[in-house]
This record gives C-alpha cells, sequence and structure tokens, in this order.
C-alpha cells in the first residue's frame, strides 16, 4: 500500500486525509482512512456519505490499477467526526483557540498521560511542538511525545 498515493487520489478529490490506518490480516487487508475537506468548522464536517462513497471508489480503482489492492481488501472511509483527530502540523495550527485533549507516550509537561486544554498552536517554527493552556497555565509539547490528539466536541453547547 503506497500511502503517498492514496493520499494524492484522495487530494485529487478535494479532500484531506486526516488519518490512514492498514490493519485487518495477511488473508483480509484493512485500509481505514478518514477524510475532511480542508479548512471545514470543527465538528462540522463537510464530509457526506456520498462523498465517501466517492473517495471509496476513487481509492479502491487505484490500489487495483497499481495491484496494490483488489477484491480482498476491506476499505473503509469515513469523516474525522466531532473529535477530530490532530495528525499533522497543520492541525494544531488550524484549530488553535479550541478544546483538545491530548494523551503522550509517558506523562506531558511533567504533568500526567492525558492532558486536555485550550489550544494554543505550535510553539515553535518548524511545527514539532505545540502550545496547550492548561489550567491557566501555558506548556509546551513536544509532537513526538503524543501518541493522540483530539478535539473535544462539547455535548452541552453543540460546539
Amino acid at each position: 500500500m503506497d500511502s503517498a498515493r492514496i493520499e494524492e487520489t484522495v487530494e485529487a478529490l478535494g479532500f484531506e486525509v486526516v488519518t490512514l490506518e492498514r490493519g485487518g490480516g495477511r488473508r483480509r487487508p484493512l485500509i481505514r482512512i478518514r477524510i475532511d475537506r480542508p479548512n471545514s468548522p470543527p465538528g462540522q464536517s463537510a464530509v457526506s456519505v456520498d462523498d465517501c462513497a466517492r473517495v471509496s471508489r476513487a481509492v479502491r480503482e487505484m490500489l487495483e490499477t497499481e495491484g496494490g489492492g483488489g477484491e480482498d481488501w476491506i476499505l473503509e472511509v469515513s469523516s474525522p467526526g466531532v473529535e477530530r483527530p490532530l495528525t499533522k502540523a497543520k492541525d494544531f495550527e488550524r484549530f488553535a483557540g479550541l478544546m483538545v485533549r491530548v494523551r503522550g507516550y509517558g506523562p506531558l509537561a511533567g504533568r500526567s498521560r492525558e492532558l486536555e486544554g485550550t489550544l494554543l498552536g505550535l510553539a515553535d517554527g518548524d511545527g514539532e511542538a505545540f502550545a496547550l493552556e492548561v489550567d491557566g497555565e501555558r506548556v509546551t509539547i513536544p509532537r513526538e511525545s503524543v501518541a493522540a490528539a483530539r478535539l473535544v466536541y462539547s455535548w452541552d453547547k453543540g460546539s
């Protein structure tokens, strides 16, 4: 599976790849792709079921054409959901000002392994770290120490 070719195929349709995971077994490999429209508002993904079907058809065709897939592949394409994962440096800029939950491989910023706070954006010019406001204090977190980061959806407010 060529991740770069899958991303090119998705981007050619006007979407961005949020996550791309490979799993399953040798007999039934799985490709799971979460897509979004660039610059869509958080929690209001503009990705429809028809969009997912269109992307799925295009990726399947690309895999079959290039010999990287076929009928044995399980291909899942979905929106990122309201608690969208943050995976790329640009995500940490794009969603600045919003609440995020970050889980680390170990303690983050000398605190716990999981932090929740307001995303302040990238902390440096190269995108290797981002800043959070946690309990009124600014903390800097290296992206390499993060196992997962995602938006926090406020179910009470609907945003």
